[in-house]
């Protein structure tokens, strides 16, 4: 029978994974046979500098663990070999990574389980098609490149409304070759004033005799 040491020692593993588990946003199972030690550094030093917390968890522990964080239908891939690869702020960082790794290695035996994403267990399918997204900066630029052109010419038709002091768009402006053009037409003359017609003349009365 374990010491109280030991269950207290399992307690606290149990209690710390699960907290993990609840904070991570995406998280996945891996069956990590037939890894040999210098692509397991490799591979946990690419996990790490993703801010992905991987582990090597007791089957058991992990069941109580994922249990406590709302993850029991995980339950039937706790079987074998487990690792788990938990992120707190990357939804496809984790199966990216992992599976890039299984495509390199062409390994037969280390394999994705089935993984979690966002506090709900999800299958081997939808591990899989996640680790075919592209990073969460990629996906940032793509929206940032698909704004840009709107906003560039935004950008310029406010600048020329600056650059002419708050007058009117260019469109409702005349152009500078317009003015001249106009500038240098010659001037109408005037439309002649008809001359007003002069009054008719008073006749003088002749004196009487």
């Amino acid at each position: 029978m374990p010491s109280t040491a030991i269950l207290e020692k399992k307690k606290q593993a149990v209690a710390e994974l699960s907290k993990v588990l609840s904070s991570s946003v995406a998280g996945v199972l891996v069956d990590y046979r037939g890894i040999s030690v210098s692509d397991d550094t490799k591979l946990r030093r690419e996990l790490r500098e993703a801010n992905i917390q991987y582990s090597v968890i007791k089957n058991s522990i992990l069941l109580r663990a994922t249990e406590d964080a709302g993850l029991g239908e995980l339950a039937e891939h706790l079987v074998g070999t487990t690792a788990v690869a938990m992120s707190p702020d990357d939804h496809t960082a984790a199966a990216r990574i992992l599976n890039g790794y299984i495509e390199k290695s062409k390994s037969k035996t280390f394999k994705l389980k089935a993984g979690f994403l966002d506090g709900k267990v999800i299958s081997l399918d939808m591990v899989e098609s996640l680790a075919k997204l592209p990073t969460r900066e990629v996906l940032l630029a793509t929206v940032c490149n698909a704004f840009q052109a709107p906003i560039a010419a935004f950008a310029r038709a406010m600048q020329a409304v600056v650059d002419k002091g708050g007058e009117a768009a260019p469109a409702a402006e005349t152009s500078a070759e317009e003015t001249a053009s106009v500038a240098d037409a010659p001037a109408e003359a005037p439309a002649e004033t008809p001359a007003e017609e002069a009054p008719p003349a008073t006749e003088t009365p002749e004196p009487a005799e």
